[in-house]
């Protein structure tokens, strides 16, 4: 799902760490008596067992991927793989990055550009919000394996119909309120990544942005201003739940299920977990796109995710290509959907006649995976990402115009990796 202070060249600078890092264990090795060995690092993912078997039978024998999992916890997957990178580590062929450190990665030069037959077979039917995420300068460094986007979750025996705007999940929650019934609006409010999205996505719904196109120079647009005024309206409605600035998605997730809210903003994670734990609730919860700013104009969900790279250090970057392909195929993604809960970044997978029973909101996520907002373009984006936590947090204290002009100085010394701790 996306979380988580590097120069513009932290390839280069980080080799600098030296000795302390060259004491980080290493991998298995890169062949071994059986043949080529393919080491695929990638975050915990149940069910992606069954797909690295899936490649080792296709690739019969040319080489074998050994799946190294990484720590659960996003940031300490990213240390693991920043630290080993640094210190050249030849044992890493295809990395499962978190889409937000593609770019960092890239710039970095520590992950390999895709070109030819391999780019023409991972841009093939895949959708362009992710296919947007795996881009650095105009070029692919990575495979998008999966999506992710968040969907407006909402009581279908409290109201009607979904609500289109913020304004309008505000107004319905305050009737609901006045009514005595369950009012409560949900979402991500602590100090951290999460908090960071809704800013992105409201900016992005207002038309706004942070950073230039070319993102050397923070701009804090009217559109981000007017998204600094959605959350702090929010926060102070009396409307959010009094956890807000500590609330992350599994949080959000519990909390909804007491049967007091009336509104959720998360993840589709969610749906299977009401389906389990309550499932009596689940029969009268519906979802639509991720609320808007103004009234007829779309909204854009932060796009989520994960993207297959290949080390620039790897010895085996033909193999790595390959398995990197086999394992966000489509027949892969479809299998990885339906067991392991991660929305295709390839197209087709979604007509599927499996899909729906998996994913009853399939038709929701795609739409807002077609019409999702990127984070903002950068490889210094974990600075960016820190400040803006920071910033933020609480959302009860953004004066919209203050605040604009406190990030367009804040930022761009993160842009500029200065004053910004990792």
């Amino acid at each position: 799902m996306g979380r988580p202070a590097m120069r513009a060249r932290p390839g280069r600078a980080a080799a600098a760490m030296g000795v302390a890092l060259l004491a980080i264990p290493l991998a298995a090795c890169g062949a071994d008596q059986q043949g080529i060995t393919v080491n695929l690092y990638y975050a915990p993912e149940d069910g992606l067992e069954t797909v690295v078997e899936n490649c080792n039978q296709r690739a019969a024998g040319r080489y074998q991927i050994v799946y190294n999992k990484l720590p659960r916890g996003a940031d300490d997957q990213r240390l693991q793989m920043v630290r080993r990178l640094a210190a050249e580590d030849r044992d890493m062929d295809v990395l499962g990055l978190d889409l937000m450190w593609t770019q960092e990665f890239a710039g970095a030069e520590w992950i390999q550009e895709w070109t030819g037959e391999h780019r023409a077979e991972a841009e093939e039917g895949t959708l362009e919000g992710p296919l947007e995420s795996a881009r650095y300068e105009d070029r692919l460094y990575a495979a998008p394996k999966n999506t992710n986007v968040q969907l407006l979750w909402y009581r279908t025996d409290l109201v009607d119909e979904p609500p289109e705007t913020w304004d309008d999940m505000m107004e319905a929650a305050q009737e609901l309120k006045d009514a005595g019934d369950p009012h409560t609006i949900l979402i991500t409010g602590a100090q951290y990544e999460g908090l960071v999205v809704h800013y992105n996505s409201i900016t992005a719904s207002a038309g706004g942005h942070m950073l230039s196109e070319d993102g050397l120079r923070a701009e804090f647009d009217e559109g981000a201003v007017r998204a600094l005024q959605v959350l702090r309206d929010f926060a102070t409605s009396g409307l959010a739940h009094p956890g807000l600035t500590n609330a992350m998605e599994d949080d959000a997730r519990l909390a909804f299920q007491t049967g007091n809210a009336a509104f959720q903003i998360n993840w589709p994670f969610v749906y299977a977990a009401m389906q389990a734990e309550t499932p009596e609730l689940a029969q009268n919860v519906g979802w639509a796109p991720y609320p808007g700013v103004e009234p007829g104009s779309p909204s854009r969900s932060t796009i989520g995710g994960y993207n297959l790279a290949v080390s620039t250090y790897s010895e085996h970057p033909d193999e790595a290509f390959d398995a990197a392909l086999c394992l966000r195929n489509a027949e892969n993604q479809k299998f990885s959907a339906i067991n392991s809960g991660v929305p295709p970044t390839i197209e087709s997978v979604y007509d599927e006649p499996e899909m729906l029973e998996a994913y009853p909101m399939k038709d929701a996520i795609l739409e807002s995976v077609q019409n999702a907002a990127n984070r903002p373009s950068t490889p210094a984006y974990q600075n960016v990402s820190t400040v803006l936590s920071h910033t933020l947090s609480p959302p009860s204290a953004i004066d919209p115009e203050r605040t604009a002009e406190e990030l367009r100085v804040s930022v761009q010394k993160a842009l500029e990796s200065k004053g910004v701790l990792p």
